[in-house]
């Protein structure tokens, strides 16, 4: 419906500078004296016509103001737009002639902050608008004075697509017919104060450019033929606390290199990663942040897109291949994702329409001094809403399984990394972030109740209460934590020459006491291989050999212990360098047997873990541990059982953490008969020096330790053992 207007336009010359903030009340088709009139705006034109098919009909130049031209157009019919100059025609569609795509309840709850799926109402999208095929694009921008799309098709020039304002909401949009997929684009934006922005990339952009350049790219992320619909089915069931749960973490980039050193692409994963991840008996891959960021060496943690997929390995479409040839083959996908910080490059969300939008205006709130970054303002409704939104669209729009939120203790704590005086205090005067704890818990919500089966996992390193438990009981609404002091203390204890570990027996021990207060993940992260933290293998003690001995006990140790498991590409074959993001992992090392030894046995470890319920069923649950012996400081020993549900076999693990050979060192047993060793970190296969107990043990009544049977058994040095009882 055209608007009845008077002629007189005296607001043409802010036009013509890009300053109006309002130009669909001016341009394109309305009414004068109860006809058709069309205002149309092209600088680069020296005469315009509006089209009816064949019919022309010229529009006059307004007088003092170069490329705008008007003039009436009989009839209702769409017409098109005929420019000229210097004998040179061109046609294109009028984008002013289109009416509004969002309807009244985006428009609601966009205003209110309540948008869940903002992604449908905002960003670039491809789509038919009043039967004319092009590109609807919509941006939060509300102390703007003026936003316009700029691309590759229009000359990069903002005066041209000056976007509506819709109402109160602080949106602007507009519809540009013969704008596609592919299209390069940024907002441009005058600032309240009149001031031009740095030309910002899509908030919501659903692709980007190759970095260093940082334009949005127009992606068409409708349609996906998924393959998927058995793994989702079940994967309530693989997810659950109860599931063997073991996690393969991945830098895509630099898991491995093609082609003169290009990193892998998501094409090349769905076949190479997915295959490698499924024989090591992996059950899931998380990938660290795949959201676009603009530098190679934050790995992704200082993300900018956060709802494109990175072009370095991909389109949309083509990452999609990855999860779906991931839940085909029956693995989890599990996303970093990074809520609590975004970076300050002038094309991202910082002072994003010259005012402090998505971070908090004071720098004792809104800025991180570890990582020079910006911090969320999570009380923000709109900016809350922009989060939890980014959370559900990697689960629906993706089929991702699940989501690791990234450095949840900096979200949590207002005084994170602060010195008194550099942090505001909450309204009770205390050093808890409310409105962060209120936006992880309002994703928690949304993300299990709009998505059947899915897992959310917390990188949280303080004792902060209930981080695992559900909202209604008082908990964050995270399904796992990450166990990193359960991290820091067994790898102290792994770095100490076995002479002194007597006296660190505790560092071992100690996890138990908390064991069973969150649902944990053991994690050895790419955060350990870092910033010259070395290898895996670098942090062991002793010789070469003591080295991977010591490295497989570790690792035996880890995959006995309650919790979750989680280890970063190259660990998995005792990698000697540390982590190079620009490289790929240490393939070649697997041609010598003492790497390949450690890729069998962690292979091993993953199927025992699967196949024994005993190893998995009560990770989370004090009833599926019992010390046999947590004491043995001397002898640096320790000995547990491991329990499923009635009726699963018992698992017992024995660990000798010196280079000694433990000959007949007697301890309890679960019950008399014959016990199978199920494994052995000593074995020949896995580099070890091939010495055990022959197979089995025996073990006879009488009471020991605790329990009502016992056994002498041969532990070798630097060693971890499996029993199970052989019925």
């Amino acid at each position: 419906m055209m608007d009845e207007i008077h002629p007189a336009a005296p607001d043409f010359h802010r036009l013509i500078n890009g300053h109006h903030d309002d130009p669909f009340a001016l341009l394109g088709p309305h009414v004068f004296d109860g006809a058709r009139h069309v205002t149309a705006f092209d600088p680069g034109a020296e005469e315009m016509w509006a089209m009816i098919g064949e019919d022309s009909h010229r529009l006059e130049p307004v007088a003092e103001a170069p490329g705008i031209f008007r003039g009436p157009v009989p009839g209702d019919l769409p017409y098109y737009l005929r420019g000229s100059a210097q004998g040179r025609h061109w046609d294109y569609e009028d984008a002013y002639r289109f009416g509004p795509v969002l309807g009244e309840l985006d428009e609601y709850l966009l205003g209110e902050g309540s948008h869940l799926r903002l992604w449908e109402a905002l960003g670039a999208h491809v789509m038919q608008h009043e039967d004319q095929h092009g590109t609807h694009f919509a941006v939060w921008a509300p102390n703007a004075r003026r936003v316009s799309v700029v691309g590759d098709f229009n000359g990069w020039d903002g005066r041209r697509h000056a976007m509506r304002r819709r109402g109160a909401t602080g949106v602007w949009e507009i519809f540009i017919p013969y704008a596609g997929d592919g299209a390069f684009y940024r907002y441009e934006i005058i600032g309240a104060d009149g001031a031009m922005q740095p030309r910002k990339a899509d908030p919501v952009g659903f692709g980007s450019e190759h970095p260093p350049a940082n334009a949005s790219i127009v992606r068409d992320i409708r349609a996906y033929d998924w393959s998927d619909s058995g793994w989702l089915g079940t994967r309530a069931e693989a997810q659950q606390r109860e599931a063997a749960i073991s996690v393969y973490e991945v830098h895509l980039p630099s898991w491995r290199r093609k082609d003169w050193g290009r990193p892998i692409s998501y094409i090349e994963a769905a076949t190479e990663l997915v295959e490698y991840v499924t024989q090591m008996g992996f059950t899931h891959i998380e990938l660290m942040p795949i959201s676009e960021y603009p530098f190679d060496g934050s790995w992704g943690y200082q993300p900018i897109g956060m709802f494109a997929p990175t072009i370095r390995c991909g389109l949309p479409n083509e990452f999609r291949d990855l999860i779906n040839a991931a839940h085909r083959a029956g693995l989890g996908v599990i996303l970093d994702w990074v809520p609590g910080h975004f970076p300050s490059d002038p094309h991202g969300l910082g002072n994003f329409d010259g005012t402090p939008l998505y971070e908090h205006a004071d720098p004792k709130e809104g800025f991180h001094k570890d990582w020079n970054t910006l911090i969320y303002n999570f009380g923000r409704a709109e900016v809350s809403n922009y989060l939890t939104s980014n959370a559900l669209y990697w689960l629906e729009e993706y089929h991702i399984d699940g989501l690791r939120v990234d450095a949840v203790a900096s979200m949590l704590y207002r005084d994170y990394s602060r010195d008194p005086g550099e942090w505001v205090p909450n309204k009770d005067g205390g050093r808890e972030n409310y409105e962060a704890i209120a936006l992880l818990q309002r994703m928690n919500i949304a993300a299990y109740g709009d998505h059947v089966g899915i897992m959310t996992v917390a990188e949280e390193s303080t004792a902060y209460p209930g981080v695992s438990q559900p909202v209604d009981q008082g908990g964050l609404g995270f399904g796992f934590k990450w166990n990193m002091g359960w991290m820091n203390d067994t790898l102290e204890y792994m770095k100490k020459d076995p002479i002194h570990r007597s006296f660190h027996h505790h560092q071992m021990t100690f996890g138990l006491v908390y064991a069973f207060s969150e649902n944990f993940i053991l994690p050895i992260s790419h955060d350990e291989v870092v910033h010259g933290k070395g290898s895996m293998l670098g942090k062991m003690p002793g010789n070469d050999w003591e080295k991977f001995a010591n490295l497989r006990a570790y690792y035996g140790f880890m995959w006995g212990h309650p919790g979750k498991k989680l280890l970063f590409m190259g660990q998995e074959f005792a990698q000697r360098s540390e982590w190079n993001h620009d490289a790929q992992i240490d393939w070649p090392c697997l041609e010598s047997p003492m790497h390949s030894g450690v890729q069998r046995l962690v292979r091993d470890l993953n199927h025992l873990y699967r196949d024994m319920p005993a190893l998995h069923r009560r990770d989370c649950f004090a009833d599926g541990f019992q010390w046999i012996c947590g004491d043995d400081a001397q002898n640096s020993v320790l000995s547990w059982v491991r329990r499923g549900a009635p009726g699963d076999p018992e698992v017992v693990v024995v660990c000798n953490f010196t280079p000694q050979e433990q000959t007949h060192y007697r301890m309890g047993m679960p019950s008399a008969g014959t016990w199978k060793e199920a494994l052995n970190s000593d074995a020949e296969v896995y580099g070890g020096g091939n010495r055990g107990n022959y197979g089995a043990i025996e073990a006879l009544p009488g009471e020991s330790h605790g329990q009502p049977a016992h056994a002498e058994i041969l532990l070798p040095p630097l060693s971890v053992i499996y029993l199970v009882r052989d019925h």
